[in-house]
């Protein structure tokens, strides 16, 4: 089961059984320090990458607590939103390490969710052809998903992620009591892809989670801190056995398929996981369909989405122009779209089989019917 507390709050994420990067819970920043010393920090310039919603809630503590571990602590705060997620802000990010005289051993930190750990990532990955950075996330999603596994990425244009890199960062450094700061919509959003991890590798994770709803909903940092370790345990186990995403990785993108295509035709105006749990919804359809995975849990996981109070349906689109948008997924293979789908609850695998008309008649399980809101 996934459900354990990490050993004094640390867990190690290996690459071919060697340690790369530590993730750390922790629930105050206080640390931070201790961790960058641990690094070899002296000496080193850092600058923080955060946007102008989380700036104004940690950046000032953050920027006092690592001033005396680093030789100089800057700070580039960008507008946040996922339409800042693009090559325009990296190009102002450059400009601001450069005016700043920052070299190759000198380090980025991301303060704040996935769009700033993924911008603040492929920086890294970028700026004189590759820079050490560690994440500092402080969202659920960015706890439990974006900041672990060296992912980083921007949108093109109005393709997801299409431009990025693999990047581990140093560290992975959670400081839990952030979710209490988190707007609720938020929260949500995050608990998409908590729940997807119990689905694709870890049914009794699963479970628990829907035993314990009520203190995860309420934000108990206990929980939320067995929460946080559960899914960081599934991710560590994926990507320490496929880190670039050549095979078993792909898994994650359990409901991104259909999902990444409604959150680009919605022009990025919903939350990415509360269109994952959408995508994750129509996936379960054709899993019913197919007759693995019995409708009943469909419909758990569909009040399960309601619950956490995830929109169950979408409006304003058609179930052609979403099935359209799936083919300039990043996804795609060989001109075959790589479709995650559950043989069984807790086990997901690669499909290449998936039609188009299986898409179209899954939409219908997420579609707004006329009328409807």
């Amino acid at each position: 089961m996934a459900v354990l507390e990490m050993e004094e709050g640390r867990m190690q994420v290996c690459r071919d059984g060697a340690p790369i990067y530590d993730i750390v819970l922790e629930d105050s920043f206080d640390r931070l320090p201790e961790e960058m010393e641990r690094l070899g920090s002296q000496g080193r310039k850092l600058c923080i990458v955060t946007d102008s919603n989380v700036a104004p809630l940690y950046l000032e503590a953050v920027e006092k607590l690592l001033s005396g571990c680093f030789s100089q602590v800057t700070s580039y705060v960008f507008p946040a939103g996922e339409e800042h997620k693009n090559l325009d802000t990296v190009k102002r990010v450059y400009e601001h390490l450069i005016q700043n005289r920052f070299d190759r051993k000198d380090w980025l930190a991301a303060l704040g969710g996935g769009i700033t750990g993924d911008l603040c990532g492929f920086t890294a990955a970028t700026y004189l052809r590759g820079v050490d950075f560690i994440q500092i996330p402080t969202t659920l999603l960015s706890q439990v998903d974006s900041s672990i596994g060296g992912k980083t990425g921007v949108d093109f244009d109005c393709y997801k992620n299409m431009v990025g890199a693999f990047h581990m960062p140093k560290l992975v450094y959670a400081n839990v009591s952030a979710l209490k700061t988190l707007p609720p919509e938020q929260f949500s959003a995050g608990m998409g892809e908590v729940i997807k991890h119990g689905l694709i590798r870890d049914q009794e994770y699963y479970e628990w989670i829907l035993e314990n709803k009520e203190a995860v909903r309420n934000r108990e940092l206990s929980v939320c801190r067995r929460l946080i370790c559960g899914s960081n345990r599934i991710k560590r186990q994926v990507v320490e056995a496929d880190p670039t995403e050549q095979n078993e990785r792909a898994v994650l993108n359990f409901g991104h398929t259909l999902g990444h295509a409604v959150e680009k035709l919605k022009d990025f105006s919903m939350l990415h996981g509360h269109c994952v749990a959408l995508g994750a919804l129509a996936a379960l359809d054709i899993c019913v369909k197919r007759g693995m995975v019995p409708e009943a849990e469909a419909d758990r996981y569909r009040e399960t989405m309601e619950y956490f109070d995830m929109p169950v349906s979408v409006g304003g689109l058609t179930k052609e122009a979403v099935v359209a948008a799936t083919k300039n997924d990043k996804k795609m293979e060989a001109g075959v779209i790589k479709f995650i789908l559950l043989d069984r609850l807790g086990h997901a695998y690669v499909d290449r089989t998936v039609t188009d008309e299986e898409m179209k008649d899954a939409l219908d399980a997420v579609m707004e019917r006329p009328g409807e809101k």
